[in-house]
């Protein structure tokens, strides 16, 4: 038995384009097809635009941690985000019905570890006494963008699980990344010396 909690992936792609979505329809990992514009394609497509800013920001950090080595364990971390946002874009594409036990999804352990990390790197920062503009530098930015769009995913998928059922872990996992976000941010900011901007309302 293989000690893989998940399923390696069986697809292939070879085709980039099919044709098949020229009437507005996609198909769901089990076959059902469906509007492009239902609100599962709508929470799945969020996540993978979650996805792709988060490579964004995963670029930045990298590429500063030749300066500024203390960057590395979050680039780290936000490839195994990706990860798993994949594993929760796979989850949301199937149906209940059609889950493999061994199929890729979000579990209750990925909530845990990102709260242990937001725990760990929080507990460097100084306290806050205001709201954060994002802009304090490129990375934060970055980070900042994929907070908002997290939390979109979020609303997204708790519109969705009141027609459709969906795995309470899946929510959890979004609400978590998105505080993780917040404290990512401000923990790049911190490590790289970068000023944060509070808000400050009559500025």
């Amino acid at each position: 038995m293989s000690h893989e909690p998940f399923d390696s992936p069986r697809i292939a792609i070879n085709r980039v384009y099919t044709k098949r979505g020229d009437q507005g329809e996609t198909s769901l990992a089990g076959g059902q097809r469906v509007p492009k514009d239902s609100l599962r394609i709508g929470a799945y497509g969020t996540v993978d635009e979650l996805n792709a800013f988060l490579g964004v920001a995963r670029v930045t950090a990298a590429g500063l941690v030749g300066r500024q080595a203390r960057l590395a364990p979050l680039a780290l971390i936000l490839l195994r985000v990706q990860h798993e946002l994949f594993n929760l874009g796979s989850i949301l594409a199937t149906l209940p019905e059609d889950v493999h036990p061994k199929q890729a999804r979000i579990t209750e352990a990925d909530v845990a570890r990102l709260e242990s990390e937001i725990d760990r790197m929080n507990a460097e920062l100084p306290g806050l006494r205001s709201f954060v503009l994002p802009g304090g530098s490129r990375l934060e930015a970055e980070l900042h963008v994929c907070r908002t769009v997290c939390r979109r995913a979020e609303r997204e998928l708790v519109t969705l699980g009141r027609s459709e059922p969906i795995p309470a872990e899946a929510i959890r996992y979004l609400n978590r990344l998105s505080d993780a976000l917040f404290v990512w941010s401000r923990w790049a900011a911190h490590v790289t010396d970068a000023a944060e901007t509070l808000w400050d309302p009559n500025q």
